[in-house]
């Protein structure tokens, strides 16, 4: 159901709004310039599914924003699902539906990419990250190679954070060009967060000639102006919205649990991983978003639940009336395939189970235990490669159970912070429009609210060491990576 939400008076303050374009929802946060205090929220559904009509995303806006939600507002930006490919012909119509970030077809042409171009350390060195079905480059290699009489009319190619900001300017008669930022644009395939640039070569190989491509705004650049003077900023994908909402510090690494699980840090220079488990990311501000992004996260939980015949309240309670090692059963939660590590066809395995452990106590602990630990993975990643992991800011729908707070701390060893609950990849779009609309040379400064804090637990420390151990060996044994 779409939903609107009024906080408080608006009088006297400079209100700036972000759009989180999600795989779900099309959500508009509105935020006094100056503090960051959020007054006004809406929400509109989009369509289930894994492509979709960019059309659909400019009908949840139009929904959300009734009600006067943009009343007042001096500047705006778009947040939007990383990857997703919008194409366009050379009247600017989309030529198809958009193939969405967790659209796995292109697996193959992922493959294909890599091998084409002399193997992962060559893609590495070129673009910071390992071809996967998630990303843009292998989208356009799978549409040329399945369809093409539909590639044959596309001349340019957007992500839909660009082109939900086009679409506002075109509406306000303000369009001059099509634009994106660096975090969005690194996650391509064929934009460098080392290099700074485009890499054309590697666009022209996937899709096997020439596209026009958005221009690269800078982090506090304008997109443009409508004609009633609303100050439409560059935008960015949804993790390096969430990174700007949540304020983030050295040290501070962000687990988030929605539909798919990521994590993620601010990191001063491009991290090159040959494992792939890291995506070597530009963020909002101008420096670099090393990442990690599974397919499998809070769904896992729902699964669990759905199986034990339980609401996720009851799951929670008996996950925690179990051991830490759920007696020795152990959930591969690959539910819907994988992206990191990339087994685009893999499933879930159950190992384990004794006639002792099948209890729904010990199933639920171990749903828990192996969503996070496919999240340890992309922590210990960063440790590898010596970021800092000071704290886990823990985040997005599975934050609020309180099994998942409590259990975390001790598998990704390191103190867990749940910030208060928000709509962060909007709220950093806002702050990045309020950072566009003042013209300073950084972003405003927004307080960041905590809603609770957990501690390494001093005992069970082994036991913890040891479900993660028994999670990687049962990862290599399964699928040998």
């Amino acid at each position: 159901m779409d939903q609107a939400e009024q906080h408080d008076v608006t009088d006297g303050r400079t209100l700036v709004a972000g759009v989180d374009s999600s795989t779900q929802s099309t959500k508009i946060v509105v935020c006094d310039a100056e503090t960051g205090q959020v007054v006004r929220t809406a929400r509109a559904q989009h369509p289930d599914g894994t492509e979709v009509h960019p059309d659909r995303w400019w009908e949840a806006y139009e929904r959300a924003c009734g009600d006067g939600i943009l009343d007042g507002v001096a500047a705006i930006a778009v947040g939007g699902q990383q990857h997703g490919m919008v194409t366009l012909d050379e009247d600017d119509t989309v030529v198809r539906d958009a193939l969405l970030w967790n659209d796995t077809r292109s697996a193959g042409a992922a493959r294909d990419l890599t091998t084409e171009l002399g193997g992962v350390s060559a893609w590495v060195d070129a673009v910071g990250l390992v071809p996967v079905a998630s990303f843009t480059v292998t989208k356009l290699r799978w549409l040329a190679e399945h369809e093409p009489d539909q590639a044959a009319r596309v001349t340019r190619v957007v992500l839909p954070h660009d082109w939900l900001t086009g679409r506002i300017l075109q509406r306000g008669n303000g369009f001059e060009r099509w634009s994106t930022d660096r975090g969005d644009a690194s996650g391509t395939g064929y934009w460098s967060a080392a290099d700074g640039d485009y890499r054309l070569d590697l666009l022209d190989r996937a899709f096997g000639r020439t596209l026009e491509v958005p221009e690269v705004l800078s982090p506090a650049q304008a997109a443009g102006r409508t004609a009633d003077g609303l100050l439409v900023a560059a935008g960015t994908g949804d993790n390096m919205g969430a990174a700007l909402g949540l304020t983030l510090h050295p040290g501070d690494v962000v687990v988030s649990l929605g539909t798919s699980g990521t994590v993620f840090t601010p990191h001063g220079s491009a991290i090159r991983d040959e494992t792939g488990a890291i995506a070597g990311f530009a963020d909002a501000t101008g420096h670099h978003l090393p990442l990690m992004c599974t397919l499998n996260a809070a769904r896992v939980l729902a699964a669990a639940a759905s199986m034990l015949g339980v609401d996720l309240a009851e799951l929670d309670r008996l996950a925690l009336q179990a051991i830490p090692g759920a007696g020795g059963l152990t959930l591969l939660p690959y539910l819907d395939g994988e992206r990191t590590p990339d087994l685009p066809e893999a499933t879930g395995t159950l190992s384990g189970l004794t006639r002792t452990n099948a209890t729904p106590e010990n199933l639920a602990r171990a749903a828990v235990e192996g969503m996070l630990c496919n999240l340890v993975a992309g922590v210990d990643a960063l440790r590898d490669h010596d970021v800092e992991v000071g704290r886990i800011l823990l985040i997005g729908g599975a934050a609020a159970s309180r099994a998942v707070r409590e259990i975390a701390p001790g598998l990704f060893r390191a103190p867990v912070v749940v910030p208060a609950p928000a709509e962060y990849v909007g709220v950093g779009a806002a702050r990045q429009a309020a950072w566009a609309l003042s013209g300073e040379v950084d972003p405003p400064t927004w307080a960041l609210a905590i809603d609770s804090e957990y501690a390494v637990p001093s005992s069970d420390e082994q036991a913890h060491a040891d479900v993660v151990a028994r999670y990687q060996q049962l990862v290599s044994r399964t699928h040998g990576v």
